[in-house]
């Protein structure tokens, strides 16, 4: 009997160790899991495209808002600047406006002083995007920012705005 009792206890010793072990790998098993980087994680790791995050959205909508604002400045162009006097007008006496009008071209600097920051933004924004070889460079906001820089720089110099 005591042979019994005490092999019976040893295979529970046994079985109680093994049991252990076992929960101990476990353990390790998961905790080495997550610190195992796999090339399958990392390709898993964007389980979004690039092109989807809020953060492109965001600087594809300020590129947009900073064109509609110059689309504005030269529909307010159109609006602010003297009429054409022809010769024919002029034969005829016919009187034309012939100066700028005041209230298009402060609402005109407005809207340029806008689109260069809207510019300036966008292009910060596509700047801390973009990191790879293959992102594009944006050169659409440069020739924006430039245009609208130069345009300021003329209404400034020739009427003394």
């Amino acid at each position: 009997m005591g042979n019994k009792n005490s092999s019976t206890s040893e295979n529970e010793a046994e079985a109680s160790s093994i049991k252990s072990n076992a929960a101990k790998n476990n353990r390790a098993s998961a905790g080495n899991t997550d610190e195992i980087i796999t090339y399958e994680k990392l390709a898993e790791r964007r389980s979004v495209d690039r092109a989807q995050t809020p953060f492109f959205r965001i600087m594809i909508g300020v590129n947009i808002l900073a064109w509609i604002s110059m689309v504005v400045v030269l529909v307010l162009f159109h609006y602010a600047r003297p009429e054409l006097i022809t010769g024919l007008q002029e034969y005829w006496g016919i009187e034309g406006n012939t100066s700028w009008s005041e209230e298009h071209l402060s609402a005109m600097t407005i809207m340029l002083q806008v689109c260069v920051v809207l510019s300036l933004i966008s292009i910060v924004m596509r700047a801390k995007r973009n990191r790879r070889k293959t992102d594009s460079f944006g050169v659409n906001l440069f020739i924006l920012i430039a245009i609208a820089a130069i345009s300021l720089i003329t209404l400034v110099t020739t009427l003394g705005l």
